[in-house]
């Protein structure tokens, strides 16, 4: 089990566009302190001394811990990266992420670090999980770095992107191709998460996906545009609705499942969990969850990639 709270995830209604669907999730009873994150975290970035492509070097200069999720997508450096497991970086202390590289065809021209404005896609977050859990029983965080590239190089192929070094970055162009779309990632975006709300569940058509579930509605708040633009680089979903229950049922599922359990990269413990029905990771602190993702990995009401 990764912890007894995720049993109290509440659900909301869904919203919908474009053929995807966002439940807002609920976690009450978290206790967590002050945790910063996102852009005006501080947080400073860096290659290392010796530059690797699955590792970069993070300082966080203020007196606050501050969270690296999962999946965010920092551009800039020898390469593009996009972050394998959640790190909760100590106050005045430095950490190395492990990260996987999304843009195969540069590596030494260095750019200054920015955040993308999304999240790697949920496809890729997949991949990177899918190779992070086959590391993991040997105790390394890396992830299976060709099959990254290969689902970014298919999904470039598949949404008809050109993109000089084969970046994943690059995909971000999807949604802003046409007025009914830009216009609809951009409402979601702008009228931001309920109040209370910690986190999304997301359903493409009728098949449930993934969910990004963070331990205070603050943190949700300063990812919220990055993480709803990541579910639109995909072209628009087959149609129908998703089940509550269904999704109810694969938090609870994975809220149940048995976890792998080691020492945070920083702060905290982090679990990891892949079994036939869900992938993916959870970083606690004090017993209270400060950041859970998974994807769906079976096909059972639906199809597609999770």
């Amino acid at each position: 089990m990764i912890k007894p709270n995720l049993d109290t995830v509440a659900l909301g209604p869904p919203i919908e566009r474009l053929g995807v669907w966002f439940f807002p999730l609920y976690l009450p009873g978290n206790d967590l302190p002050a945790i910063a994150t996102g852009d005006a975290s501080g947080l400073l970035v860096n290659e290392l001394e010796t530059a690797s492509v699955q590792e970069l070097r993070v300082t966080n200069p203020t007196d606050k811990p501050v969270l690296v999720a999962e999946g965010e997508h920092f551009l800039g450096g020898k390469q593009n990266r996009a972050v394998n497991a959640s790190v909760l970086v100590g106050s005045l202390c430095d950490a190395d992420l492990p990260v996987s590289c999304l843009e195969q065809g540069r590596w030494g021209r260095r750019r200054t670090w920015s955040r993308a404005e999304a999240f790697a896609p949920a496809r890729i977050r997949a991949a990177q999980r899918r190779g992070v859990a086959r590391s993991m029983q040997d105790g390394s965080r890396a992830g299976d770095q060709c099959g990254v590239w290969s689902e970014v190089r298919e999904m470039l192929s598949h949404e008809d992107v050109e993109s000089e070094t084969e970046a994943a970055a690059d995909l971000q162009q999807t949604y802003r191709r046409t007025a009914p779309r830009s216009n609809a990632v951009e409402e979601l975006v702008r009228r931001g998460p309920l109040p209370g709300q910690s986190g999304i569940g997301v359903a493409r058509g009728s098949r449930v996906t993934a969910m990004d579930l963070f331990g205070a509605p603050q943190l949700l708040a300063a990812h919220w545009g990055r993480l709803i633009r990541s579910h639109y680089v995909e072209s628009k979903p087959p149609g129908g609705r998703p089940s509550a229950d269904r999704m109810f049922a694969l938090i609870r599922h994975f809220a149940r499942a048995r976890a792998s359990e080691m020492p945070g990269v920083g702060l905290g413990m982090e679990q990891r969990i892949a079994d036939g029905r869900v992938i993916g990771q959870a970083l606690t602190l004090r017993g209270a969850v400060v950041h859970a993702a998974f994807s769906q990995t079976d096909d059972r009401g639906g199809h597609g990639h999770g």
